[in-house]
């Protein structure tokens, strides 16, 4: 198979072509965004409710739900990678900054467990919050992951002056501007350029 020569005009024009295609295709579904944005809010306004009431010794156990979470996300990026055919540079680079966000969480929980500093853990966690929020809307290029990003770090130091009860409704705020709102603007974006 031999391939066509191509002028100089005809060259520039297939690069622009495919940088404009890379650039449109919009991949990102808000599906994950949405899925843990509800599920933390869920969490922490269960959370912050259940120590209200006093109906459990142990509220924090509603936080075990999130592994079910982890579960199903494995199994739904699992099938999702069979079913896509291209995964662009941005793609990597935003996966890679949410498996980083992940192990960070998972070693901050564990070091904050075994120094017994749970008082300095909400502060943490909506500071990270926001690195790859904020991250993932500058690789996509889209304003309200990055506010949601800055509106994480403005609540992590806000909760250094309010107790830790109500830090959990603070990272309730964080997951609605953060996750969930940027997540159905994500899906409505994403329905929009893949009809």
């Amino acid at each position: 198979m031999q391939e066509a020569e191509l002028s100089p005009q005809e060259s520039l024009i297939l690069i622009d072509s495919m940088i404009n295609k890379a650039r449109n295709r919009f991949s990102e579904n808000g599906f994950m965004y949405l899925l843990w944005g509800w599920l933390i809010f869920v969490c922490s306004v269960g959370q912050f409710i259940l120590i209200e009431l006093n109906w459990f010794s142990h509220p924090e156990i509603i936080w075990a739900s999130t592994w079910l979470a982890v579960i199903y996300q494995a199994i739904y990026f699992s099938l999702r990678k069979k079913k896509t055919n291209v995964k662009t540079y941005s793609d990597e680079i935003i996966s890679s900054i949410w498996i980083s966000f992940g192990v960070c969480m998972f070693i901050l929980v564990f070091i904050l467990s075994r120094y017994n500093a749970w008082s300095i853990m909400y502060p943490l966690i909506l500071m990270i919050y926001g690195i790859p929020t904020f991250l993932s809307g500058t690789v996509m290029q889209f304003k309200p992951l990055k506010k949601g990003g800055i509106i994480c770090w403005a609540l992590a130091l806000v909760a250094t002056f309010v107790s830790p009860l109500y830090m959990l409704l603070l990272l309730a705020m964080a997951v609605v501007a953060a996750w969930i709102i940027p997540g159905y603007l994500l899906r409505k974006k994403f329905n929009d350029e893949n009809k």
